[in-house]
């Protein structure tokens, strides 16, 4: 049995999750729901923008405030290590601060 080691990198709410699949997909999402992420270089909003995917749906982004780091592990290619998760889920909450992600460097 391999030896996963885990360290934190962060946790944050996923922002524009209003404007994407979110409502979509809400039903369907639960706490340690691993979420997908992708380099989103077309953003005309944020350079280093990396999008958060459940499946096939868009739920939003990497909070800009917290995307650097992301955005250099994926930059030269280190993306494999990079695990995120749903944390939490407050359905009661505006949908800007209804899904908290936790995001670890795994190896």
């Amino acid at each position: 049995m391999m030896n996963t080691k885990k360290e934190h990198l962060a946790n944050f709410n996923i922002a524009g999750f209003t404007y994407y699949d979110g409502a979509l997909a809400f039903k369907d999402l639960k706490i340690g729901s691993k979420l997908k992420l992708k380099l989103d270089s077309d953003n005309k909003y944020d350079a280093r923008a990396l999008a958060i995917y459940y499946k096939d749906h868009k739920l939003g982004f990497i909070p800009k405030a917290e995307n650097r780091i992301f955005y250099k592990l994926f930059t030269v290619g280190l993306q494999k290590f990079v695990e995120a998760r749903i944390q939490r889920i407050s359905k009661d909450e505006h949908p800007e601060n209804q899904i908290q992600v936790v995001a670890h460097l795994i190896n």
